[in-house]
């Protein structure tokens, strides 16, 4: 196939070795790039039951199939790695201009294995690869660290931990410029490994099987991007755009640690009943620039400056939704100067802003019902909506500081379990990972999905966000949020389109432009040659799942995995238009039969080996696969 260099490069901390290993034409076609082909490499490396944080886990880093050919919002690399945070996979996905670099260098994906002695930066300028010392940069913030080696090595892409992932908090994750890889503690196995950053130079032409197919692919999805409403809303007001309508229409966002999911106090608190936590009402003012990812023309990111205020003067790359919720909503807190400054201060830690942000709600739940005290919380007074607490706080999570920062700093899951006095039951995480801005009380095909993903709390698993609140995607309609009917087969479709957009490198707010049918497949065959119809797309999306899924059954995850925080399976949503809806356990426990029966699987949410061989998983089926 065109559109690979046939090559990987493997580089061994513990020994200093580099290696070119073969990429075979079998492997391209069954897994394409991206999180197909981390997967699929993670899976071969790594033996089950290693520590994550040991020298035995493996880190992969693989650009997806469309990245750097130009085709508009082709832009995510997928890292993989076992997660220190769920004992399970890891995956985290970002628009890196690292990938692109690490395709010009010649090279289809990148494993790093072993253990340093001393803090180094991997330095990577086409064949030439070394492994340089890195004490100077150890203890500097993720974003200056790439701006040192960027005036040191001249024109380079570049990727780094912050001192979250140094301390090995479980919640960390990895800057790519100010894009973030933050989920499942991605950010820790670097700091294990004492790899402090990656610089990537590469001038190699990608290999494209048809220019002029490409040349007009490109021209055709331009054309569907330039002037339509989505790039519109994107560019002004970011991934936040439908804050106030998940608000106040459909009623579930999360506030205050899940207690309520209409952020009432944030509309009714300014004279003009705008919450000013709105990009309608914050991007107009404190936008400075758009932040795109690699080839894209309708950015959603955006640098945001304060010049007066508390905090200022200061700048950060963001607000994005996930974010408005975490360190907005869910603290209690609507005003943007101090959620921004909470973003800073995870992303120049190196912090998963969800999963901090989360961690720090379930504290101030626990202050608020006296299970945590001003001793607990070293003088704190952590009530929500207290922003200049939730600062200082926010800063003794991230640097690992006194009482309160080693209670928060591996996340929401160890945190409960060290306090116990049922504050378990307040805490939001399945398999450990910290859930995102939906409450899914309301939407419950959004519920199973995170229930399922093969990450824990994951809403771009799936993306089972986007048919729940407007009750269709693609193929799919007529969803009802509140019913749990047809859930199964809705969330198993979702998760292997989501599954192949990751794999092609394409942006999932473009979902909604490039269909399978007709612009995806004609994006692959420009690059590759060969034609993949929707039914081989969907098919490949499928092996990569259940090859995720086998990573986590040979870790011994099983049905009793596939679970929901208690505060949804039995406290109903308490205000908003969703009021009184929730999931039952007896619910969950249907739509995981459906959702068994939709993949394929046994009832203990097993890959059977029949469904397996199916998929051409057949040496995996064999050692992995349930038989019925």
């Amino acid at each position: 196939m065109e559109g690979f260099f046939g090559k990987i490069l493997e580089v061994n901390l513990t020994d200093s070795t580099v290696k070119v290993q073969p990429l075979d034409e079998k492997t391209q076609m069954d897994y394409l790039g991206g999180l197909g082909l981390a997967t699929k490499l993670l899976f071969d490396y790594l033996k089950p039951g290693v520590d994550p944080l040991s020298e035995q886990n493996a880190l992969v880093i693989a650009p997806g199939l469309l990245v750097g050919s130009g085709l508009p919002t082709a832009s995510k690399t997928t890292l993989t790695f076992k997660s220190p945070l769920t004992g399970a996979f890891g995956r985290s996905v970002s628009g890196a201009y690292l990938g692109v670099a690490l395709k010009n260098a010649g090279f289809d994906a990148l494993v790093i294995l072993g253990r340093s002695v001393k803090p180094v930066y991997l330095y990577i300028n086409d064949d030439s690869v070394e492994i340089r010392d890195a004490s100077n940069l150890w203890g500097k913030d993720a974003i200056e660290t790439q701006e040192i080696l960027k005036n040191e090595l001249g024109d380079v892409r570049t990727c780094a931990i912050g001192y979250a992932g140094e301390k090995l908090s479980k919640i960390a994750g990895v800057d790519f410029e100010e894009r973030q890889s933050a989920r499942a503690g991605g950010g820790a196995v670097m700091g294990s490994k004492l790899l402090k950053a990656i610089a990537v130079k590469g001038t190699h032409e990608i290999p494209v099987f048809d220019r002029e197919k490409l040349k007009e692919a490109i021209k055709e999805w331009n054309g569907k991007i330039i002037g339509s409403e989505v790039a519109k809303l994107d560019m002004a007001y970011g991934s936040g755009e439908f804050y106030e309508w998940v608000n106040k229409e459909i009623g579930v966002f999360p506030v205050k640690n899940w207690q309520q999911s209409y952020f009432e106090d944030s509309f009714n608190v300014h004279p003009d009943g705008k919450s000013h936590l709105d990009p309608y009402y914050w991007s107009p003012i404190y936008t400075k620039k758009l932040h795109p990812c690699p080839n894209c023309n309708k950015p959603c990111g955006r640098h945001i400056a304060f010049k007066e205020g508390k905090y200022a003067p200061f700048e950060v790359e963001g607000v994005e939704y996930e974010l408005l919720y975490s360190l907005g909503g869910n603290l209690g807190i609507e005003d943007i100067e101090v959620t921004a400054k909470l973003n800073e201060i995870c992303d120049r830690a190196g912090l998963d802003g969800i999963s901090a942000g989360v961690t720090l709600a379930w504290a101030m739940e626990a202050y608020e019902k006296g299970l945590l005290t001003k001793q607990d919380t070293d003088g704190l007074d952590l009530r929500f909506g207290n922003g200049d607490a939730a600062v200082l706080a926010m800063e003794k999570l991230a640097k690992r500081e006194g009482k309160l920062g080693e209670l928060l700093f591996n996340g929401v899951k160890e945190a409960s379990a060290k306090l116990g006095n049922n504050s378990e039951l307040f805490a939001l995480e399945v398999k450990g990972l910290e859930p995102p801005a939906y409450d899914v009380r309301g939407l419950k095909g959004m519920a199973l999905a995170i229930a399922v993903s093969v990450r824990g709390a994951c809403h771009l698993t799936g993306g089972i966000y986007a048919p729940e609140l407007t009750g269709k995607f693609w193929k799919l309609s007529n969803i009802d949020r509140f019913s749990t009917e047809w859930k199964g087969y809705e969330v198993k479709t979702g998760e292997d389109f989501m599954t192949v957009y990751d794999t092609l490198g394409m942006c999932k707010f473009s979902r909604s432009l490039f269909w399978l049918e007709k612009e995806i497949q004609d994006g692959v065959e420009a690059v590759t040659g060969v034609r993949l119809g929707a039914d081989l797309l969907l098919l490949t999306g499928e092996r990569i799942y259940n090859l995720q899924k086998l990573f986590n059954v040979r870790e011994g995850f099983g049905r009793k995995d596939d679970y929901l925080p208690y505060r949804v399976t039995h406290e109903p949503i308490s205000n908003g238009v969703s009021k009184g809806h929730y999931v039952t356990e007896e619910e969950l426990q249907k739509m995981l039969n459906e959702y068994y029966m939709a993949r394929g699987w046994s009832k203990e949410g097993i890959p059977t080996k029949m469904h397996l061989t199916r998929l051409g998983l057949v040496k995996e089926a064999e050692e992995y696969g349930e038989p019925v």
